[in-house]
């Protein structure tokens, strides 16, 4: 009898962890957005956060998403690849009203110490449809970036329908999502080594990029997940910690004078 609980217990805690794992590889990987999410609504400042880290994530998801119709993987990564494109959508949209709205009062306080009138305030219109690769991925309005993911999920839509026969394609096709999911920090690398600092970034974000993609990459390799997948898992691990490092480096040996904007701007909105 007392062998009959003890299994039952056992089998429940099974199964509680088999949930909680599952939750962690669905809805983990949008986790360290939340803390960047609010330190950008808080300062009303982008510019510590590169917008092409939501572009590698967009690209990567869709390619995932049209590889498991050449090879099946498990549901929760099918999952947890809808709820990451959700999650950067909504970055994307916070970071192009905050950024235009940064644009906006910049024109509005050179206009004032000019004595110009407000009416002659313009911004220039960025838009996708303008095919200006200059602006590419800086376009002024959220729908410019859906109408740009909308167009590369067509296109790759209906490559993939048209390949999907081949094995070669569709084993290229996953090796793509998942090493484009592998430098998904190296956008931010970039503008940090560009800025010489890591101000604006938000150092809880990396630290649960390492320890998500440190998890997933385990998850890979128990589950025997394709060898893609846990191969550039192990990549991304080492551009995270490459991050880590720059945070080290820029504190230690600082490269430019501290900006107090956002400090300023965290102090007007306690007042």
């Amino acid at each position: 009898m007392e062998d009959e609980v003890f299994d039952q217990i056992v089998g429940v805690i099974n199964i509680l962890v088999s949930w909680i794992a599952a939750g962690a590889m669905v809805f983990g990987g949008v986790v360290p957005y939340i803390p960047q999410y609010r330190d950008i609504r808080r300062t009303q400042n982008a510019e510590g956060f590169s917008t092409y880290v939501c572009l590698v994530l967009l690209v990567a998801n869709i390619l995932r998403i049209l590889f498991r119709f050449g090879r099946y993987f498990e549901t929760l990564l099918l999952l947890q690849s809808i709820v990451m494109i959700t999650t950067m959508l909504i970055m994307l949209n916070l970071c192009t009203n905050v950024r235009m709205a940064t644009e906006l009062n910049t024109k509005r306080r050179t206009f004032i110490a000019t004595d110009s009138k407000d009416e002659e305030i313009r911004i220039p219109n960025r838009i996708f449809l303008d095919f200006d690769w200059n602006h590419f991925w800086s376009w002024s309005h959220f729908v410019d970036y859906l109408q740009c993911v909308l167009a590369f999920t067509l296109v790759a839509a209906y490559i993939t329908y048209l390949l999907l026969d081949s094995a070669v394609f569709v084993e290229t096709l996953g090796f793509l999502a998942v090493f484009t999911e592998a430098m998904l920090g190296t956008p931010q690398l970039h503008c940090n080594y560009q800025n010489k600092s890591t101000e604006g970034m938000s150092i809880k974000m990396v630290l649960m990029w390492t320890s998500g993609d440190t998890f997933k990459t385990v998850y890979f390799l128990f589950t025997q997940a394709p060898v893609q997948f846990w191969t550039c898992g192990l990549l991304q691990v080492f551009v995270d910690l490459s991050i880590l490092f720059q945070v080290y480096y820029y504190s230690r040996y600082p490269q430019k004078p501290v900006s107090h904007t956002v400090s300023l701007a965290s102090s007007a909105k306690a007042l």
